[in-house]
């Protein structure tokens, strides 16, 4: 069984926001005592939340399914319903989310906290709904579905000093050596299998170590483990590489092994990192062995003359461990005080255009598409058996402006409209702001809309010039007296 991952795909869901609700108070003798259905609650966010006590994504391993609790439904005599519980998915701090490829988060920082998949809003009741032209809507407005997200969580460790080198260098013997972390060390090649970190104190600095496993030749194109922990190399300040004094492999040596590690971090890096200027360090290990002893003398000029500093040490004997304790904790030191200020939490307001209409008409192979958060919502809020509340998603839709919108595109009556994965065909219609209080008390009764139908008997051009007008014309009123009886 895996006791360690740091990359996994997960799967999220956040809650659907719960319906409203239409209802109309009753009690003795007031049998219509106006609208009083709640609102629904709205669904539970997916949200993402760094815990120093978690140190792997196991736990999405085996999970990678997550779904956030719904909101409850509305109910009668204005009962709201309760918000769904939302999701928590603890992370280790150092953990990257991306999503279609893009980095969305870099989470760091105990309590961080990012909402990785929003809950649907919850549909507003009837009451809500209400106002002087209608006194008693016959409907209510259906919850937004959820997010769902596919996202891939990184772990990238946060280590201030990475210790890199061939198998069976000794790194985790190093680790074990200046810290309390004790991990599996044996004498055969790839014993670690996954990074191990510890806590080094030198002085009055504090700071952390990691090993980072399976370094061969061709690592970074994916030959071996490299590849898949190379990542951990990429938040450390300080490169240390960690030389086998001792190996009795054909074709090995200190400056072979420095070469090879050098080319692979390169390949790795891209434009983006400067691993090979992190590597300042060369630990010659295992100098407890006589042979090893005097190859060290052999290799010091040399490595020296490429700027890395040379430390002697043995990390089974603690001999050169304080000294580079040391000087670690001085090259740690000197990168905390090379970074910049925290800036502070500016939050800037920017106003929208006032040539922003909140939406975009654009014309494609089967008609035209708008597209805009609130025409969208609109949709999905819509309840599509009841006619008053299609009534209603036009007006909204009028007075957004989408109408005239698409009559300036060029649309035509019957050329076919989708908004938020609905397609209507497009029909201009007289919604409630063209007719005065008198002329829209005819509407007809809760959950109908008398325009529907006579949007069917009136042509297209009369509806647009009584749009323009913003009154029916003359010749309608008729019209609307058959719908009124």
């Amino acid at each position: 069984m895996a006791a360690f991952v740091d990359r996994v795909t997960v799967h999220v869901t956040a809650g659907n926001g719960g319906h409203g609700v239409a209802s109309v108070h009753r009690e003795k003798f007031k049998p219509l005592g106006g609208p009083d259905g709640g609102n629904g609650g709205d669904g539970g966010d997916v949200v993402l939340e760094v815990d120093p006590s978690v140190h792997t994504l196991l736990d999405f391993h085996h999970r990678p399914h997550q779904k956030a609790g719904n909101g409850r439904p509305g109910a009668g005599s204005n009962r709201n319903g309760a918000r769904g519980e939302e999701r928590v998915l603890r992370v280790p701090e150092g953990t990257v989310v991306r999503v279609d490829g893009e980095v969305v988060a870099d989470l760091m920082g105990a309590g961080t906290r990012v909402v990785l998949a929003a809950g649907g809003k919850g549909g507003l009741g009837n009451a809500a709904l209400a106002n002087p032209r209608r006194k008693a809507p016959g409907f209510a407005l259906l919850g937004e579905p959820g997010e769902a997200v596919d996202a891939v969580l990184e772990l990238k460790s946060i280590a201030d000093v990475g210790l890199v080198g061939y198998p069976s260098a000794g790194k985790s013997s190093l680790v074990a050596a200046m810290s309390a972390a004790r991990p599996k060390i044996a004498d055969y090649p790839f014993t670690t299998l996954v990074p191990n970190l510890g806590v080094v104190r030198a002085g009055d600095t504090t700071f952390t170590m990691a090993d980072v496993p399976g370094l061969i030749p061709g690592a970074s194109a994916g030959k071996g483990l490299g590849l898949e922990f190379l990542r951990h190399v990429e938040r450390c300040a300080v490169l240390v590489h960690v030389v086998d004094m001792a190996t009795m492999e054909p074709g090995r040596d200190p400056e072979t092994d420095i070469d090879v590690l050098t080319h692979e971090l390169r390949e790795y890096e891209g434009d983006e990192l400067d691993l090979v200027g992190r590597l300042r360090f060369a630990v010659l290990n295992k100098v407890d062995v006589p042979d090893a002893r005097d190859l060290v003398d052999l290799v010091r000029a040399t490595l020296e003359e490429r700027g890395l500093r040379v430390f002697p040490i043995s990390a089974a004997t603690g001999e050169g461990l304080p000294e580079l304790g040391y000087a670690l904790a001085a090259a740690v030191e000197e990168h905390r005080a090379s970074l910049p200020a925290p800036e502070p939490v500016r939050i800037t307001l920017t106003p929208r255009a006032v040539d922003d209409s909140g939406f975009t008409v654009e014309r494609d192979d089967e008609g035209f598409v708008v597209r805009g958060v609130r025409p969208e919502r609109w949709v999905r809020q819509t309840d599509f058996t009841n006619d008053e509340a299609v009534g209603y998603l036009a007006d909204r839709l009028n007075r957004l402006g989408v109408e005239d919108a698409l009559a300036k595109a060029g649309a035509e009556e019957g050329d076919e409209v989708t908004i938020g994965g609905v397609t209507f065909d497009f029909e201009p219609t007289l919604p409630a702001g063209t007719l005065t209080a008198e002329e829209s008390a005819g509407l007809g009764g809760r959950g109908t809309d008398n325009r529907l139908e006579i949007s069917e008997r009136v042509g297209a051009a009369d509806r647009l010039a009584a749009k323009k007008a913003r009154r029916v014309p003359y010749e309608l009123s008729e019209e609307f007296e058959e719908a009124d009886e």
